[in-house]
């Protein structure tokens, strides 16, 4: 783990886009789909979407009283994990859930996740209640930690987060694809000096060429908008299902050709800004 004061504590616990790949050839850097906790210390675990990963964190979380989780949107890499999130089966456990969608449409979505013939466990049943809310363009604040909503370019519309605290920031900007003059314009407002860009890179540009429109980036694309952002880091996020290890590897080189304070997320890794 790396230390640099009390900001914030940022863990992968999936990192992977699109569907989870269990399989040897992708360990270093994980398999389970997307899902990234963030907290001050002392406080609770504000979590940002609920891929597969989740269901490892929520193994850690059992018995804690009071957990964030804040949706992008509601592709299934996004949110197949919740109904294996273990604090949502525990009655002295909270879950606050945040998206975009106005609440009701976020209650009814999530329900319908987890009801006949999707799932044998009902989501109304108690003690499967989670509190749903509206993620404004305003901010709020959750867990001590202030939250600005990023409207993001992504078939069907996705919401990325800035995440600020104690004079650190964490700008979450998944499953977003450039190319929109509106959206590529307010991500780089949002993210400009953060100290961290986790960012949507699934594709190589070659790649994004025969799939323009579904909704990701580049790694060039992302270490161009980390340079233009002036962040401090970029970590690069969503990693194709059909990308081994050292085709992730590959992918960090070449980012670090164009802004070399680059990474991949890995799952376990924690980061201390």
């Amino acid at each position: 783990m790396e230390h640099s004061g009390a900001g914030l504590h940022v863990q992968f616990w999936g990192v992977r886009g699109s569907i989870p790949t269990p399989h040897a050839a992708n360990m270093r850097y994980g398999g389970n789909t997307a899902c990234v906790e963030v907290r001050l210390q002392g406080g609770p675990p504000v979590v940002l979407d609920a891929g597969t990963g989740i269901r490892r964190l929520g193994l850690e979380l059992r018995g804690c009283p009071l957990i964030h989780l804040l949706l992008t949107h509601f592709h299934w890499d996004h949110i197949q994990g919740l109904p294996f999130f273990d604090p949502l089966h525990h009655p002295a456990q909270t879950l606050d859930v945040w998206s975009s969608a106005p609440p009701a449409r976020l209650q009814a979505t999530l329900e319908q996740q987890m009801s006949t013939p999707y799932f044998p466990v009902n989501l109304t049943e108690p003690p499967r209640r989670p509190s749903y809310n509206q993620a404004t363009g305003h901010g709020f604040e959750v867990g001590g930690i202030k939250v600005q909503p990023i409207e993001l370019h992504h078939p069907g519309g996705s919401t990325g987060y800035k995440l600020s605290a104690n004079g650190a920031s964490v700008v979450y900007a998944t499953d977003h694809e450039p190319g929109s003059a509106v959206h590529d314009a307010a991500l780089l407002e949002v993210a400009a000096g953060a100290d961290l860009l986790i960012i949507d890179s699934q594709y190589t540009p070659e790649e994004h060429q025969a799939r323009e429109g579904w909704g990701h980036g580049t790694w060039l694309d992302s270490a161009r908008t980390a340079r233009e952002a002036g962040v401090k880091r970029l970590i690069l996020f969503h990693h194709d299902p059909a990308r081994d290890d050292e085709a992730v590897a590959a992918l960090v080189e070449n980012a670090r050709t164009e802004f070399f304070p680059t990474e991949a997320a890995r799952e376990g890794w924690t980061i201390q800004i």
